[in-house]
């Protein structure tokens, strides 16, 4: 026999989780080339900038100075014709020259301007080019396994990913929530402005069992809810300073969801169920089984809230629930928990 407790009891939930980085860039050649070096060790962490492959320069070298050259002649023509044209404005003043050969003259001149114009950015192009030979890292982050080898052709359509840096300070951890509980998580957010309860913090337990030492915040909810699970993904960030924790990995997120204040609790044994209503055997003040019907609320270890159909102080039967009837008298023992 138990006796019903009560007291304040923290309600916890807890969801399967995956971790995933805060940012994954994914790094492709951007130009085609013959790749020449590896300039990281897989699994580093490396700065925005760092160098990551190098493709073979040499053509993309030669295409710009053959850019730089055809600029260099585009540029020759402009002032020969900009001489030229300086040359017949005089003459066309005193009437010396057609109109035919000052409009010809002028034309020259726009056309040599737009020439340079092309080859100006011709010569970008190819300065651009040339900088794409060596990839470097958009972001801070672990560096994942190279993908391409030394000597590969990369760049081409059929050319795979290089690698992938994912930032993972903080990380980021997905839990998939029913919309039973982004309801309820909205509601509480409300609260929340409102200066009510403090924020929900989340705790990360690893696959050993261990909990991260640092507690997460949630970031964001995702924007629709998977019409296959019934479930909307959610987003929460844990600090990852050493950078132990990596993409891919599971784990489980738990929260203080509320405080139940006063609660009432008896052991999970002493709740029966029968077509989806629950009921426990209390034993009076005569030692007589009263079958009673209970409403539920939430499983605490191995204890559980009633919400309705007891109250303090009374006695229920914890072991052998299925044994005992209305007006059975019974022997109390006092209920052991088994470890």
């Amino acid at each position: 026999m138990a006796e019903v407790i009560q007291k304040d009891v923290p309600i916890y939930q807890e969801w399967v989780a995956t971790m995933d980085g805060l940012v994954n860039a994914t790094i492709l050649a951007q130009v085609q080339g013959y790749l020449i070096k590896q300039n990281y060790k897989e699994g580093d962490f490396v700065k925005k900038g760092t160098l990551l492959f190098e493709i073979d320069p040499r053509p993309f070298q030669a295409a710009l100075d053959e850019a730089k050259a055809a600029l260099a002649k585009q540029q020759a023509v402009l002032k020969a014709a900009q001489a030229n044209l300086n040359r017949i404005l005089p003459l066309a003043a005193a009437n010396a020259v057609s109109q035919r050969d000052k409009d010809n003259a002028m034309a020259s001149v726009q056309s040599a301007e737009a020439q340079v114009l092309a080859s100006q950015a011709q010569v970008r192009k190819a300065e651009l080019d040339l900088s794409f030979t060596k990839i470097t890292s958009p972001i801070d982050g672990i560096a994942g396994a190279a993908k391409a080898q030394i000597g590969d052709l990369v760049g081409t359509p059929q050319a795979q990913v290089l690698t992938t840096v994912s930032t993972v300070n903080p990380i980021k951890v997905y839990v998939p929530i029913s919309e039973r509980e982004y309801l309820q998580a909205v509601e509480k957010s409300k609260q929340e402005r409102q200066g009510e309860p403090q924020k929900t913090s989340f705790e990360l337990i690893l696959a050993d069992g261990s909990t991260w030492p640092q507690k997460g915040t949630f970031a964001f909810a995702d924007r629709q809810v998977d019409a296959q699970t019934g479930t909307i993904r959610a987003a929460i960030l844990f600090p990852n300073g050493e950078n132990i924790l990596r993409p891919g990995q599971y784990a489980k997120v738990r929260a203080l969801m509320r405080t139940e204040k006063g609660a009432l609790l008896v052991p999970q044994r002493a709740v029966g169920e029968l077509q989806g209503s629950y009921q426990v055997a209390v034993v009076d003040g005569e030692n007589t089984v009263q079958i009673r019907g209970v409403t539920v609320g939430d499983r605490i270890g191995n204890l559980w809230v009633i919400r309705e159909g007891l109250k303090p102080g009374d006695r229920v039967v914890a072991e052998g629930i299925q044994k005992v009837g209305n007006g059975v008298k019974v022997t109390p023992k006092p209920y052991v928990p088994k470890s």
